[in-house]
């Protein structure tokens, strides 16, 4: 019976595979530092397959290069030993939500949710840190001394000697700020679907720079636009040289030829444009001009008016259509030449034959989608802060969300956004929002860590505490409000593995320390710990419908099975329900997932028979819960005999 591994992928094992599926002549052998056999590449005999296309040495070429930059990709492929334990006390409908609020940091959480959220998610949404030159509160330990920057980007040789006569003032800030994105953009690629797209508000400060990383990231190819939004509503006269409104949104698209961004609505004011002066029974039109500078061959002819007047396309333009499509476009009543008659013809373009939506642009007006006043307004609606230093300085306006979600997603298909830098949760609120708007089921996952608030507050003392508050005080409006809409969320917090850590080598374990090897969890961990590593482990949807169930099974006395009204060889009695053995399931989804973590050697095979006969997709037992070895032996037999297409497993 296999086991799972209980910790997070090992993408340099993954990349390995992937290589060995291209090039297998390249995969070799080695030993690991426990001397196991490991595969490996033979990076010579790869060099040989791409010789034509590598680029090594000295030779110049475009990339984006910074210290640190080998240390923030290895932080970004290597396996973590830790779990989400989930807590329903600060949950908000734990049982029926398919929203989810991460605690922790944020590259952890996207290494647990890789297996769970490959390729499942339609928008990712970030408002990262502006680099300030302030200290991260990551723990990625990518910030470096002054000397330590000087030295690896080449300013200073290793004795201390200056090499370059015009410094980086501030480069390893530039560095910090980098290795903190890079890998968490990285594993954010992964996430995203096919026909997904990554919208990322940025300042001035590091916008080139996160360009930069994002094409090699994303790809070039797959950059959109950079939107400049309005920030501010009115200008800041005691800036020493302009005035700063703006911030940017820079968007990337996972395969820019699937994704196409959805229409915004029209508005009033493009609607009041159209008219009907001539009572057209087709309605409202607009005129649009008949001629265009671009050489036409057929565009050159003149043309006669209601009132006998002629009229020629003019010098350098030409008529966009020729003579014939032009007369039916007359004889339609198409073409507008004036309330007399005697203007240069126009064609009509009715209101009822344009497009119900506008093309989304790249200027984003405060008026359109708030500004920072705004957002903080909103957030001292749902947050009762006591302290000023708390309110955050850096939200961003739902409806500016809004907008994003309106143009990156469908109301109808379940789609998921994901924000791993949430702060107050305004990402949330506004998928609430844009579902209330348009009866749509979208869903949310928000990652935040667990900061620390300038002051304490009686009600929250990290900014996650903030965004809790804020998510529960919009889940009650909705529910005063009696709005069908899933505004709950499962909260999950990061935390080490479940499983008990073991140090001792095989030859350093004597006999006093072999019973504290016959458990391998850890002591403080619940079942339902327990399951939400498995669901972690085996890739399931963390916010599956989760029920659970005691199964009774009577005891077996002298070989005799007995039912619950005690009926053997024809006498019948009331059993007492000390004739009983009681397990605590756990059922995911129905019958997608059953997990049995009784412990103690409970687990029997008249139980395992029971379950068998649910005939689960997969089941999770504890290894130390099976009542003997032989037991453990005969599960995988009784489960291949009553329901063989049971994935079973144990921790």
């Amino acid at each position: 019976m296999d086991k799972l591994k209980m910790h997070s992928p090992d993408f340099v094992k993954e990349n390995i595979a992937k290589l060995a599926d291209l090039f297998p002549g390249c995969v070799t052998e080695s030993t690991d530092e426990n001397g196991c056999l490991k595969k490996a590449i033979d990076f010579d005999l790869l060099r040989q397959e791409l010789s034509p296309s590598i680029v090594e040495g000295p030779q110049e070429r475009y990339q984006l290069n910074w210290p640190g930059k080998r240390d923030a990709l290895l932080a970004a492929n290597a396996p973590i030993a830790k779990t989400l334990r989930p807590c329903r006390g600060k949950s908000v409908e734990f049982e029926d939500t398919r929203n989810l609020f991460i605690e922790g940091d944020n590259l952890d959480a996207l290494k647990l949710l890789q297996e769970n959220y490959l390729s499942k998610i339609k928008l990712i949404y970030i408002d990262p840190p502006y680099n300030t030159g302030n200290d991260f509160i990551y723990e990625d330990n990518f910030n470096t001394s002054q000397a330590d920057h000087e030295e690896a980007s080449g300013q200073r040789d290793s004795k201390g000697g200056r090499l370059v006569a015009n410094t980086e003032s501030n480069g390893r800030f530039h560095s910090a700020w980098l290795s903190m994105m890079y890998p968490r953009l990285k594993l954010a690629s992964y996430l995203l679907k096919e026909d997904g797209a990554i919208f990322i508000s940025i300042d001035d400060g590091e916008v080139a720079s996160l360009r930069k990383l994002c094409d090699e990231v994303f790809g070039t190819d797959n950059f959109i636009a950079t939107i400049i939004w309005q920030k501010v509503f009115s200008p800041k006269n005691s800036a020493r040289h302009f005035s700063e409104d703006h911030d940017f949104i820079v968007v990337y698209a996972k395969n820019k030829n699937l994704w196409t961004p959805n229409q915004l609505p029209r508005t009033v004011e493009q609607n009041k444009l159209y008219k009907n002066p001539d009572n057209d029974p087709r309605g409202p039109w607009t005129s649009g001009d008949l001629t265009a500078r671009n050489y036409y061959g057929d565009g050159q002819y003149e043309v006669t008016g209601p009132t006998g007047k002629k009229f020629t396309s003019g010098k350098g333009r030409y008529w966009r259509s020729n003579y014939k499509i032009f007369c039916k476009l007359d004889a339609d009543n198409r073409v507008w030449w004036g309330k007399d008659g005697e203007n240069m013809p126009r064609l009509k373009r009715f209101l009822s034959e344009v497009s119900d939506g506008r093309v989304p642009q790249t200027l984003w007006a405060y008026k359109e989608v708030g500004h920072t006043q705004d957002a903080k307004k909103e957030l001292l609606k749902y947050v009762e802060f006591e302290k000023t230093e708390n309110v955050l300085n850096s939200v961003k306006p739902t409806s500016l969300i809004q907008k994003i979600i309106h143009i990156a997603t469908n109301s109808t298909d379940g789609e998921i956004i994901l924000d791993f830098f949430a702060g107050s949760g305004p990402s949330a609120h506004a998928v609430v929002n844009q579902n209330i708007n348009d009866k749509g089921n979208r869903k949310f996952i928000l990652i935040q860590i667990d900061e620390i608030l300038p002051k304490p507050e009686s009600i929250a003392k990290t900014i996650s505490d903030l965004t809790i508050s804020r998510l529960k005080n919009i889940h009650a409006e909705c529910n005063s409000d009696r709005r069908n809409i899933d505004a709950g969320f499962r909260f999950l917090k990061i935390d080490s593995s479940n499983m008990a850590d073991v140090y001792y080598a095989p030859d350093a374990v004597e006999q006093n320390l072999l019973t504290l090897q016959t458990e391998n969890i850890k002591e403080d961990r619940t079942s339902e710990d327990l399951l939400f590593q498995v669901l972690l482990d085996w890739g399931v949807d963390l916010t599956l419908p989760i029920s659970k169930e005691i199964i009774r099974i009577q005891k077996d006395e002298g070989g005799r099975m007995k039912d619950e009204t005690g009926d053997i060889e024809g006498s019948s009695f009331i059993l007492p329900p000390s004739a009983f053995q009681e397990f605590e399931v756990f059922f995911v989804d129905g019958n997608a997932l059953a997990a049995c973590f009784e412990k103690d050697g409970k687990i029997t095979e008249d139980f395992c028979k029971e379950l068998a006969g649910r005939q689960p997709l997969r089941v999770v037992f504890r290894d130390a819960g099976f009542k003997d070895d032989s037991v453990k032996i005969n599960v995988e037999q009784i489960f291949k005999l009553m329901s063989p297409h049971t994935d079973v497993k144990t921790i």
